[in-house]
């Protein structure tokens, strides 16, 4: 396994990968100036490694980044990773390069899409449906039958309730309670939620 990313995200990556006893075999970064990790060497991302270091997963914690990156990575074939130490339940699809962290929950009938992350104890419940390049925060809880737009954001110990459908892009506060649905773009903190700003997005 490789990981085109080398930062904190990929130290988590790494461990996701050491609980099921994967090696990880390369490490590819823009940016070299950290040294590597956990011994391995930062070899530069370009896509020239794309077609010798496969599988691979885009390590990169922002999901806008990681966006970037898998659309330069044409020829890149991904993985999904699943910490030994999370449950998840049958049946459920997860797509290529979806992370999904230590202690977290996955139940039944859900969908995740590609190159997302379940952070650390994050809850997510039956029947709901993640978008691509979706990041769901530690602790955070996803009630039943929640629906995520692409490229979302969902804040550490915030919470869902059941059946909400929340847009593209949105960046949904830490702590925050959402108790109604929230438009694209849309910023919304607090409890309960509230609508901040609708953000620029090209």
């Amino acid at each position: 396994m490789y990981l085109f990313g080398a930062s904190g995200h990929a130290k988590v990556i790494l461990d996701i990968l050491k609980s099921n006893r994967i090696n990880a075999l390369g490490l590819f970064d823009d940016n070299k100036s950290g040294g590597g990790i956990n011994g391995l060497p930062i070899v530069g991302v370009t896509e020239d490694h794309t077609s010798e270091c496969n599988p691979c997963i885009v390590a990169i914690g922002d999901n806008g980044i990681r966006k970037n990156v898998v659309e330069r990575l044409r020829s890149a074939i991904y993985a999904s990773a699943l910490h030994a130490g999370a449950t998840v339940a049958e049946p459920n699809d997860i797509a290529e390069g979806t992370v999904v962290m230590a202690g977290a929950v996955i139940n039944p009938s859900t969908k995740v899409g590609r190159h997302c992350i379940v952070n650390t104890s994050a809850s997510v419940d039956h029947d709901c449906t993640i978008g691509d390049f979706v990041h769901i925060a530690p602790n955070a809880t996803l009630c039943g039958g929640v629906s995520v737009g692409e490229g979302t954001l969902v804040g550490s110990g915030a919470t869902i309730i059941p059946n909400i459908s929340i847009g593209k892009w949105v960046v949904v506060g830490a702590g925050t309670v959402v108790i109604a649905d929230v438009p694209d773009y849309a910023v919304v903190v607090g409890n309960p939620g509230r609508l901040v700003k609708i953000q620029q997005h090209e």
